[in-house]
């Protein structure tokens, strides 16, 4: 994701050019003004930048804030004239939708309707990710303070974290059906490494361009004698119990299973690329350091 400034236009407004994650280049002489979102992520993220009369449509799968609940429901799978009657001037989606939905989004495009893709993958890219979205919606300064309060946040949890030792090696299950976990670059191995964790599937390869990663019950089991916890993300993406994982067979050669160190944690704290992370570090952090008392800033 690449973000330039351009020159001023009519008006006094200072136009950005942007493009986006498909490679679409994208003028911004004016802030949008009535965004349908169809992904949760960046319905969060609007609302974080203080945005609320201007998002007109959210996908069916939203949940939080509370007041995005109010807003009318878009999917992918509507048809344009739905999308066409409600006369937004940008709708924001993620890659996977350009590649699966090509003929929708052209008619938005034919219809003079601005389409805008993006999806960070790690930590350096939300930050660029957050300013983007303040660039399109005329919230640049609102997105400089997200980031920067979102930056001091972390320090104070790696201040918090700094003197602990040792540091408890960590297994994250993203997929347990399919014994995955997440690339080393992921949001959620930042999270547990900014927690003070050990990330012992270091080796582990993403899937095509995911921040998911192939694993396997084998490599698994070959840290089995030094993982200290067994972290697995709970959702949509990975419906999985504390019971489901102890009774999984060959796991109960694992220490973290024996010493009944086994955690869930909520997706969409992890692998979301929202202000939210923040709380996904919090709550690892207490997971491995139980008594570790957390600086806010």
């Amino acid at each position: 994701m690449v973000f330039f400034l351009a020159a001023s236009v009519a008006g006094g407004y200072c136009a950005n050019v942007i493009t986006d994650d498909m490679g679409r280049k994208i003028t911004v002489k004016a802030p949008f003004a009535r965004i349908i979102s169809l992904y949760a992520g960046h319905t969060e993220n609007l609302f974080s930048l203080g945005l609320d009369s201007e998002i007109i449509g959210v996908p069916p799968s939203e949940t939080y804030p509370e007041k995005a609940l109010a807003k009318p429901v878009f999917s992918y799978h509507d048809d344009l004239e739905k999308f066409l009657g409600a006369r937004p001037d940008l709708v924001l989606i993620r890659p996977m939708i350009d590649r699966g939905y090509a003929r929708l989004l052209a008619g938005l495009e034919k219809n003079g309707i601005t389409v805008v893709s993006l999806q960070p993958g790690n930590i350096d890219e939300i930050y660029r990710y957050w300013r983007t979205l303040g660039a399109l919606t005329g919230k640049e300064a609102e997105s400089d303070r997200l980031v920067d309060g979102f930056k001091a946040s972390l320090e104070a949890v790696r201040k918090s974290v700094r003197e602990i030792s040792p540091r408890k090696k960590v297994y994250f299950e993203a997929i347990h059906d399919r014994m995955k976990t997440f690339s080393p670059d992921s949001m959620a191995i930042f999270s547990v490494e900014t927690a003070g964790g050990i990330n012992l599937a270091k080796d582990a390869e993403p899937v095509r361009d995911t921040n998911i990663a192939a694993y396997g019950k084998e490599r698994i089991l070959s840290h089995a004698a030094e993982m200290d916890v067994f972290l697995a993300q709970s959702g949509p993406m990975n419906h999985v119990t504390i019971d489901l994982i102890r009774s999984e067979p060959g796991f109960s050669a694992i220490r973290a299973v024996q010493n009944q160190q086994i955690y869930l944690i909520d997706e969409v704290l992890v692998s979301r690329p929202t202000v939210r992370l923040l709380e996904g570090i919090r709550t690892i952090a207490k997971i491995l350091y139980p008594e570790l008392s957390l600086k806010d800033r």
